[in-house]
């Protein structure tokens, strides 16, 4: 919950909603219902390319820090380089998010901040593995569906192995770890249209939350 006692969140009463989930589990879809309902819906991915674009102090960071190596020849971050680098190197990887993390949820924060809807979702994918940085957040939403229908997903959506997609799968967060943290859970494991009458129910609580 918010607390006064934080200077960083003074002023900062707006009603969030965390939306998290594994890969393939439909995080996207149930986010486009909330915004087709105006709710307005700020990912933490989209975060994360904003404050390493050029010109962004996060850039100039991970040049220092990694060398000129980390760019690409337009002067931009080199995604690939950097993400085979942090995947073989885990103290590298910690490096990058001391760098991207803080600024990420500087930046969801202000967009919290400057939403004027009833409340605002906040998606992150990551959330397991850095919930206690988001203690602010009022509440987890999880969208979940069963590992066998996420492999299936994944290789229709890539085109890749069924190896591969189990692969992408151990390197996240478990599925129990992710219901530990979760107050509310969509089990998105039929048609997408099914997500529909989910999405307007917790629409309606998290209404009636926000207003107390």
């Amino acid at each position: 919950m918010k607390s006064d006692s934080d200077p960083g969140l003074r002023g900062l009463r707006h009603f969030v909603v965390a939306l998290t989930g594994g890969v393939a589990a439909g995080k996207s879809a149930v986010a486009k219902r909330f915004e087709a309902l105006g709710i307005g819906v700020y990912d933490a991915d989209i975060a994360a390319r904003a404050v390493v674009a050029p010109g962004e102090a996060a850039l100039a960071e991970i040049e220092f820090v990694f060398g000129a190596a980390a760019l690409n020849a337009d002067g931009g971050l080199d995604r690939r380089a950097m993400r085979a680098r942090v995947f073989a190197d885990p103290e590298a990887r910690r490096a990058l998010e001391r760098i991207v993390h803080p600024r990420v949820r500087a930046w969801l924060r202000r967009r919290v901040g400057m939403d004027r809807g009833p409340y605002c979702i906040l998606a992150i994918p990551l959330l397991v593995e850095t919930r206690s940085q988001y203690d602010w957040v009022d509440r987890v939403l999880l969208v979940d569906a069963p590992e066998a229908l996420q492999i299936e997903r994944l290789m229709q959506r890539d085109g890749g192995t069924r190896e591969t997609a189990q692969r992408m799968l151990d390197a996240q967060s478990s599925r129990a770890q992710r219901l530990a943290i979760a107050d509310d859970v969509i089990v998105n494991d039929g048609d997408e249209a099914d997500l529909d009458a989910r999405v307007a129910a917790l629409h309606r609580r998290y209404i009636e939350l926000a207003a107390m």
